[in-house]
């Protein structure tokens, strides 16, 4: 692996270079970009070359001369005169390919997102992680890169990114020519309302009554399955003290089972073992649940996501009161269900404006989005509404899950794609 080192500049004449017209060559930008380092990584063979770079940012982009932070960012090179795919991450990135830079025969960025993984301040306060600042982490990316490519440009992420995709659109819509967010909901608070109606009617009646039958079957043999539960914990060393300790754990793990069933669609529903053995029901349960969610050991991976969660983005709580007496020891508070998951010793208050703000642009000034959703996936519960917005496109994929993509449309939807993704972005697609 090649690592290049690259000498700092100034910040302003770094702003002139990226905002110029000026057409660049790609060693050019390379060589004067605001970079600790560069790596050269490996590519396939559907791009010349690739680089793996870590971007001095502002951690407050109104202060740009303050504390800056790396930004990890991927850059895959198809050709100058090509499109340019951006892939705004939620969460952490790694190298790899991307759908639509391969439908668009596109370059492709993936840019992670602030306060995950590599891209963490040193000493930052959590105040720095907004939707606004990250947006601009984005848009700083795209002007630095824009003199070096002809073609048109389009963003795209995947749920928590496909979110990222409409924030940074919302905030900068002239960025980009297209924006194609996959299963990305638009919340309106830190427990939608909106999520509980859908889970009453998503699927058959007779799935939705399997699925709550082997919810009620795990809490009525809570005597025979905690131990079970509590030996699996001890073995990978999970605790549980943030959520309040393991009965606590194993209870939400059993209202968590349902969004997590529809939301993935990977289990037939006559296979939940209704009708199995202790070890049957227990493995199911787990696997599907997942009870790490709620260890200490994976919340500082997810903190981030759950500040976020807990003051702009929003999220879900459980419907408590179905149970009756079988939940005894969860219980639904007057907080958030999920606070205990955001860092602790913080204050918290939601904007309970900015998702409406959102959704009002989507439906009035938003131009050549195709939203990507899945009938069964709850997070389509708060999907965004285009409305009358006939400048966006939305697809919802019967029967579809979190899991949907343009490659597994329905031939008629994934024609209706393609056809609007040529159009709109100047280019042949990948059929």
């Amino acid at each position: 692996m090649l690592r290049t080192t690259l000498i700092s500049i100034a910040f302003a004449a770094l702003i002139i270079s990226g905002c110029s017209q000026r057409t660049m060559t790609l060693e050019e930008r390379l060589a004067s970009l605001p970079a600790d380092t560069i790596f050269r990584i490996e590519s396939d063979t559907t791009f010349s070359e690739a680089w793996e770079i870590r971007l001095r940012q502002p951690v407050d982009h109104r202060n740009p001369d303050g504390e800056q932070f790396t930004q990890q960012v991927f850059l895959y090179y198809a050709g100058a005169d090509r499109p340019v795919v951006v892939e705004t991450e939620g969460y952490g990135a790694r190298g790899g390919r991307n759908e639509l830079a391969s439908v668009l025969n596109a370059n492709f960025i993936r840019i992670e997102h602030r306060y995950f993984e590599e891209s963490r301040p040193d000493s930052a306060g959590w105040e720095y992680l907004t939707t606004w600042q990250a947006a601009t982490d984005h848009h700083r990316i795209i002007e630095l890169f824009k003199p070096v490519f002809s073609g048109k440009w389009a963003t795209t992420g995947i749920s928590k990114g496909g979110q990222t995709v409409m924030f940074h659109r919302y905030y900068y819509p002239d960025d980009v020519d297209v924006s194609v967010p996959y299963v990305a909901p638009l919340n309106f608070g830190p427990e939608d309302e909106r999520m509980y109606p859908f889970l009453e009617n998503v699927g058959t009646p007779e799935c939705r009554e399997r699925v709550f039958s082997f919810q009620k079957l795990v809490l009525e043999k809570f005597d025979v399955l905690y131990p079970m539960f509590l030996d699996m914990a001890g073995k990978r060393e999970w605790t549980f003290n943030r959520v309040g300790g393991p009965e606590i754990a194993f209870e939400m793990t059993v209202l968590e089972y349902e969004f997590a069933f529809w939301q993935w669609g990977m289990i037939p529903c006559d296979s939940i073992p209704l009708e199995g053995t202790d070890d049957q029901i227990f493995r199911h349960f787990v696997a599907t649940g997942d009870p790490s969610y709620f260890a200490d050991q994976g919340l500082p991976r997810y903190e981030p996501f759950f500040y976020q969660a807990m003051t702009e983005i929003g999220y879900y709580g459980y419907d408590f009161d179905k149970f009756g007496s079988l939940i005894r020891y969860a219980h639904n508070t007057d907080k958030p269900e999920f606070l205990f998951s955001a860092p602790q010793g913080e204050t918290y208050v939601y904007d309970y404006e900015f998702g409406h703000k959102v959704d009002e642009f989507i439906k009035k000034d938003a131009e050549n989005f195709i939203f990507l959703y899945g009938e069964y996936d709850p997070w389509s519960a708060t999907a965004a509404d285009p409305g009358d917005n006939e400048k966006c496109l939305k697809i919802v994929r019967e029967g579809g899950s979190h899991r949907t993509r343009i490659k597994n449309l329905p031939d008629g939807q994934r024609e209706l794609v393609l056809d609007r993704l040529g159009e709109w972005m100047d280019s042949p697609v990948a059929r």
